[in-house]
Order: structure tokens, then sequence, then C-alpha cells
């Protein structure tokens, strides 16, 4: 068979490239070529010659072959049908011999001869059969790790998908914010530069009519002076006695005329810069107080429990009865309905209020990073005023959990935090009727944050209350 193929190789194959006939084309003289092998000829010689026997072709365009291209497919075909069945077969390629066992050192199916070769002495076989259910078997066993890392990195893809999604989307929030923000304060300044040019456009018109009505009687006057002089002139120059005499009283009456001296200018006439431009753009940053806010304690919405909604000037959070889409980052807390502020204190004093409404269940205090990154209650420091059930509640975490409940004679409506962290006080109180609740004290050693934490999705929001706005000017002696 092999030989047989060879033969017929040899007759299907062109003579210029040796290779199978490839768009066999016939000339007149009986040989064939491939179409490509034909033109590439005839390119170098423009006679167009046969390649073999140098005769001239007739044609300018040699016929294609069908029969001949059939004839080469058909061989194609079953060089391809052969060497798919030499390369089924199970045969070692070193010795030519079927592979019927397993070498347990090298890990590869050998033959025979490769079992009693030096390459292979000492090692231990097993029967192909009995190794494909042995090596199935671990594969399998091996497989089951890889899916579970393999859902751990799908989980993690989604993860980071939704982080991507809500970083787009906290921009665009932010983005939006910082652009009303700095509208409001740009019609600010705009409204205010207009008032202000209006008053200074009034008073520039006011004072203006005055200096023309000034202007307007002091022409007048100038007017009718010089007539009298003129007619006294006139009468000076006349020569005729009666027409100079007829013409005297009158005249006299003119000359003789008593006139007031024009009024000085009074003060104020000017305009009043110093009014206008005097510490103007203190006077109006001053003024923005009425429209500008401070809040003491701005939320973190990173740390938001995802039942949790953060208003986006992040001075207000309300619960939500559906669980909100969002990352699991580190710092979420997603083990209690809180929320943290954005700042912790180190030192100093501080105070702050929280507007706690009709709210039927709420915590406000403060704690330890620890207590809200390790997401695990029972761990981490916290200081806390609780209201469940209509009981108000002081209760701290220090490394065990004590509570207080706590004596109100009326509903909170607002809570006072005051923190004097270097003196390791805490302070809650009622603004509303300045009434003291509960004092913690502690050796503070950790940054301690805000502490929001609101569980019921019916009532308002919890609020951070701005606190009060105030310019205080230093005279330098």
């Amino acid at each position: 068979m092999a030989s047989r193929c060879t033969r017929q190789e040899e007759e299907l194959s062109c003579p210029v490239c040796h290779d199978i006939f490839k768009h066999p084309v016939g000339l007149s003289c009986g040989h064939s070529f491939c179409k490509g092998c034909v033109q590439d000829w005839w390119t170098a010689r423009p006679t167009k010659e046969c390649p073999v026997c140098q005769r001239r072709s007739s044609k300018d365009f040699p016929p294609f072959n069908f029969a001949l291209k059939n004839m080469c497919e058909n061989l194609l075909e079953e060089k391809g049908r052969s060497s798919s069945s030499v390369s089924s077969e199970d045969l070692c390629t070193a010795h030519g011999e079927k592979l019927k066992l397993f070498c347990l050192y090298h890990q590869q199916p050998v033959c025979l001869v490769c079992r009693d070769s030096e390459k292979h002495a000492g090692h231990k076989f097993l029967p192909v059969d009995e190794a494909f259910g042995r090596c199935k078997q671990k594969v399998r066993k091996s497989l089951k790790p890889l899916k579970k890392k393999l859902k751990v990195f799908d989980d993690a893809k989604k993860g980071y998908d939704i982080t991507e999604n809500h970083i787009k989307v906290q921009a665009r929030n932010t983005e939006t914010q910082i652009k009303e923000q700095f509208e409001n304060l740009r019609r600010f300044l705009q409204e205010e530069e207009e008032a202000r040019l209006a008053t200074l456009w009034e008073e520039e018109a006011q004072k203006s009519q005055e200096m023309k009505e000034r202007i307007e009687a002091l022409s007048r006057e100038t007017e009718t002076l010089s007539d009298a002089i003129q007619a006294a002139e006139d009468l000076l120059r006349a020569d005729d006695h009666v027409s100079f005499l007829q013409n005297y009283k009158t005249t006299m009456e003119g000359v003789q005329l008593t006139r007031q001296d024009p009024p000085p200018l009074s003060g104020g006439a000017l305009i009043d810069q110093a009014k206008h431009l005097k510490n103007l753009t203190f006077r109006v940053w001053d003024k923005m107080k009425d429209i500008v806010s401070y809040t003491p304690v701005s939320l973190d919405p990173n740390t938001a429990s995802p039942y949790l909604m953060v208003s986006d000037d992040l001075t207000s959070v309300r619960h939500v009865e559906e669980e909100q889409q969002l990352p699991d980052n580190p710092e979420r807390i997603d083990w209690c309905p809180c929320v943290v502020g954005s700042e912790g204190f180190t030192s100093g004093s501080h105070s702050w209020d929280v507007e706690v409404g009709d709210n039927a269940v709420w915590v406000v205090g403060m704690c330890v990073e620890s207590y809200w990154r390790n997401r695990d209650t029972g761990s981490g420091h916290r200081w806390s005023i609780r209201f469940s059930e209509d009981q108000y509640t002081a209760y701290f975490i220090l490394g065990r959990y004590v509570e207080e409940n706590l004596s109100v004679n009326q509903k909170l409506r607002r809570i006072r935090v005051q923190l004097d962290w270097d003196r390791g006080q805490l302070s809650f109180s009622d603004p509303d009727s300045n009434t003291h609740l509960h004092t913690f004290t502690s050796t503070f050693t950790e940054t301690l944050f805000p502490l929001i934490n609101i569980d019921d999705y019916d009532g308002p929001s919890l609020n951070m209350l701005p606190g009060k706005i105030c310019v205080t000017l230093e005279n330098h002696s």
C-alpha cells in the first residue's frame, strides 16, 4: 500500500514544484503543471514554452484539468486517513510496541521493552487499565479544590465588578454635588455683586442728579448776570442823552439786583468709595455664612451598612427595608445597621448634636476602629446611648458589656455628644432641656469615631446637625 501510494504521488506531482498538484492545468503538449508554477515559469520566459519539453504553448491561458484535480483530492484524503489511523495506535515512540504499562516513577505509559530497559530500572509499573482508573480518580479528586478555587475567583470577580460600578456611581454623584455647591456659591457671589453694583449705581445716579440740578441753576444765574452786564455795557456806549436816560432805570434795576454766591458743595457730594470697597471680600465672606453650613461630624458612606442610606451631603442617615447592592469593602459594617464618622479623634475637645426625632430604635455613641473593622460585635471598645422599647440605656463594651438604664423625663429629640479625649471623658446631654444624661470616663488610647445605629426603617432620618459659624476678629496693637 505504501509503495502504491508513492507511485501515485509521483504521478500526481507537479514537475516544477514536485508537490501534489494545486489547481492543475494542462498544456497543448500533454504535460500538466500547477497553475501558479506555469505562470511563474512563463513570467521568466515570455516564449511560453513547456517546462518539460520546451514546446511552445498554443494558449496563453491553459485549461483547468478537473479530472486531475479530483485525483489529487482523493490522494490527499487517503493520506489523511492513513495518518490518522497510525497516530491513533498506542505505540511506544522509542520501540514501536504497544503501551501496556504505566510507570509510576515517570508517570508515563511505557511498553514492555521500556520496562526492561536501563532507563526504568527499579521502577514500579501498573497495567494501563488499572493505572487509568487510579489516575482518573486522582484527577477527579484534584479537580474538586480547583472548582472551589474557581468559585472563589468568580465570586471575587463579581465583587470587583460591583466595586468598579460603585466607584463610577460614587464619582458621578460626588461630581454632581461639587458642581451644585459651587454653582450655589457662584450664584450667591453673582447676586451679591449685582446688589452691590446696584447700590453703587443708585448712589451715582442720586449724586449726579444733585450736581446736574446745581449746574442747571448756576447756568441760569450766569446767563442772567451776563445779560445784565451786556445791557449796562450797551447803555454806556450810547451817545444820545435822551435814549441813555430812557433805558437807565431798567438797566440799573438789572445791575443792582442782589445775587447770592453759588452755594458750596456739601459733605458727601462724592461717591463714598470706602463704603463700597472697605473690606469688601471680608464682608461678602461674612455674609456667606447665611448660605453655608458646617457640620462637625460627616458620615462615611463607605462604612454604612447595606441597610442604611446616607444622604448626599453626608449629614443624615436612614434605615431602608431592602438590602442595597454595595461593595463588600473592608470598611463596610455588614453585621449591624451602623455607620461611623468620616474622621476620628485622637486628642482635644469636640462636640456635635444628633437629631434622633421619632425613631423607635437608635444608638448614638463612639467606638474605636477595631470595633467596626473586624466585623466582630464582641470585640473593640464602644460607648453609647441607646433608645429601644421606650427605654434609654447607657452602655459600654470594654472586653465586657456593661449597661445602665437612664431616667429621662421627656422624649429626647436631640442628643449632644461632648468628647474630651485628653481627659478621658465622653458626655451625653439633652440640648433642648440642657439636661445631662450620662458621662463615661475612660483612658482613651486609640482613635475614636462617632457612631450611629438606626434600626427603624419606618422612622425618619438621624441627622448630624450643623454647628454655629462665627467670625472672630483680633485687633493688633
